[in-house]
């Protein structure tokens, strides 16, 4: 591997061992974990989703990659897509996904700005 490749990957091992952010979502009774970053292969599923047209599955799809228990262990798993599209607030997955999304925004303006 060359040097350059080496330290990006040792970056992104950083970002998505590191420690995680976390939102309260009152309307569940619980916090919500989540990491800063995510695999190129997570993100392309829903890259896929969006341009399908299928906004809203690629929203709860977001969710169930994202969320986190605090140990690190998913929130979510696929079998829960169905439940979460059909019988959640589509207002709360709404808001806990931009928040997420909007929080590792946040981060990665900042180190951008510290370089």
């Amino acid at each position: 591997m060359s040097k350059v490749l080496d330290q990006a990957t040792a970056h992104f091992r950083a970002r998505i061992s590191g420690e995680m952010g976390s939102i309260t979502v009152p309307e569940w009774e619980c916090k919500i974990w989540f990491k800063a970053s995510t695999t190129l292969k997570e993100q392309s599923k829903l890259i896929e989703l969006s341009q399908a047209g299928k906004q809203v599955e690629a929203l709860v799809e977001s969710l169930i990659v994202k969320a986190r228990n605090e140990d690190g262990t998913k929130m979510f798993t696929m079998p829960d897509k169905v439940t979460l599209m059909n019988e959640v607030d589509p207002n709360v997955i709404i808001r806990v996904v931009g928040e997420i999304n909007g929080a590792n925004a946040e981060e990665t303006v900042e180190q951008v700005e510290k370089n």
